[in-house]
């Protein structure tokens, strides 16, 4: 389970999250950073994979398909936006 109001504090961004899809290997900040928020241009890139779920702001992504502590991931600047 997790926050679905992350904001990024590095790019200042909402983190999107998409429901089974995970991202493609060849994704790089620039995709995101032209992209962001765009669903129609982030579906390019977009692989469906049942019960993974799929992150990202502008300058981070990531896809998860277990369970996973996001904290361990210092390089990655998400708290909770609303709560």
């Amino acid at each position: 389970r997790t926050c679905d109001q992350l904001r990024c504090t590095a790019c200042d961004f909402r983190v999107s999250l998409f429901n089974d899809y995970i991202w493609d290997q060849s994704c790089d900040y620039l995709f995101f950073r032209n992209n962001m928020p765009e669903l129609s241009k982030l579906r390019g890139k977009m692989i469906k994979k049942k019960g993974a779920r799929a992150y990202a702001c502008q300058c981070s992504w990531r896809s998860i398909d277990e369970l996973t502590d996001l904290q361990t991931e210092p390089q990655l600047r998400w708290v909770c936006g609303k709560h």
